[in-house]
C-alpha cells in the first residue's frame, strides 16, 4: 500500500480527552499488518505536530490552524462545569452559563472553548494546565468549564459536573497533511466514517457472483421430458387406470377407456 520497501506503519496523534480506542480496535481487524502507534499531543500543539511530520494523522480540537492540512469534522462533544459534590449545583441536572456570573470560572492556558464572553468571575492567575484547574476547584478555589471528556479524564472522587447547555462546544476532527493523502490515511478515514470492509475507500470491490440456480429460475420453464409424468398427471392418473392400464402408458389408458365408452353398442328397438 506504499512504495516505501520498509514494512508499512501509521501513527496517530490525539489530544486529551479523546478516546481512539473502538477505531484502533477496527483498524487491527483490517489491517493486522500495518501496526498503528498512537502519539500523544496536547490540543496547541496538535497542528504543528501534523505538519513536522511527527504523526500520519491526529484526532484534534477545533479550530486548528489548517495551514496545509485537511481535516474532517467528526463530532461535538457537551460542555461541562466541574463542581465540588456538595456544591448548590449539584442539586440541578443543569447549569446556564448565567448562573455562573457570581462564581471565580478558571481559564487555564490549554482551554480548548472558544468564549465570546467567558462567565463567571476570573481568578488572580490562569492556572497552567487543566488537570492544575482541577485541582483548584478541588481546594474550593473556584469552577470549571470544560468539554465533557475532559472532566472525565481528570476525574475525581470529590467532583462532579453538570452539563452547561448554552456554552460553546468543542469540536473533534481527523487531521491530516494535505499533501500526504496515503492509502493509510483514507483506510482511517473510512474507519471513522464508518465505512465497511467492502466499501473502504481504496480497497478493490469484488464483482457480484450470481448465484446458484438463478439463471434457471429467471429463464423459461422447462417441460417434463417425455415419458416423465409431473405430480399433476400422476395424481389424476393414478386413481382412473393404475390399477387397471399394469404399467401402460397413463395417457393410452384413459384413451382406450374414452373410446370404448365410446364405441358401446345400442339396443335396437
Amino acid at each position: 500500500m506504499t512504495s516505501s520497501e520498509e514494512t508499512p506503519s501509521f501513527r496517530l496523534a490525539y489530544v486529551p480527552g479523546v478516546t481512539p480506542g473502538k477505531w484502533v480496535r477496527i483498524w487491527n481487524e483490517r489491517l493486522p499488518g500495518v501496526p498503528l502507534t498512537l502519539v500523544g499531543v496536547s490540543a496547541a500543539e496538535a497542528s504543528d505536530a501534523l505538519r513536522g511530520r511527527e504523526a500520519d494523522a491526529g484526532l484534534v480540537r477545533l479550530p486548528i490552524d489548517r495551514t496545509a492540512l485537511s481535516a474532517i469534522p467528526l463530532y461535538a462533544e457537551t460542555t461541562v462545569v466541574v463542581i465540588p459534590k456538595d456544591h448548590i449545583m449539584a442539586a440541578v441536572d443543569e447549569v446556564p452559563a448565567a448562573d455562573l456570573a457570581d462564581d471565580i470560572v478558571l481559564h487555564p492556558l490549554d482551554d480548548v472553548l472558544d468564549w465570546e464572553d467567558r462567565p463567571g468571575r476570573p481568578a488572580n492567575e490562569r492556572p497552567a494546565t487543566t488537570a492544575d484547574a482541577v485541582e483548584l476547584v478541588a481546594a474550593g478555589v473556584g469552577l470549571l468549564v470544560v468539554p465533557q471528556s475532559l472532566a472525565r479524564l481528570h476525574h475525581r472522587k470529590d467532583l462532579t459536573y453538570r452539563p452547561v447547555p448554552d456554552a460553546p462546544e468543542s469540536r473533534v476532527a481527523l487531521s491530516w497533511p494535505e499533501d500526504e493523502t496515503t492509502d493509510l490515511v483514507e483506510e482511517f478515514i473510512g474507519i471513522v466514517r464508518g465505512r465497511t470492509v467492502n466499501s473502504t475507500r481504496g480497497r478493490p470491490k469484488t464483482p457480484a457472483q450470481p448465484k446458484a440456480g438463478r439463471a434457471e429460475s429467471g429463464g423459461a420453464r422447462r417441460k417434463p421430458a417425455a415419458g416423465k409424468a409431473t405430480g399433476r398427471t400422476t395424481g389424476k392418473s393414478g386413481g382412473k387406470s393404475g390399477g387397471k392400464s399394469g404399467g401402460k402408458n397413463p395417457r393410452s389408458g384413459s384413451a382406450g377407456a374414452k373410446a370404448a365408452k365410446r364405441g358401446k353398442p345400442r339396443r335396437r328397438p
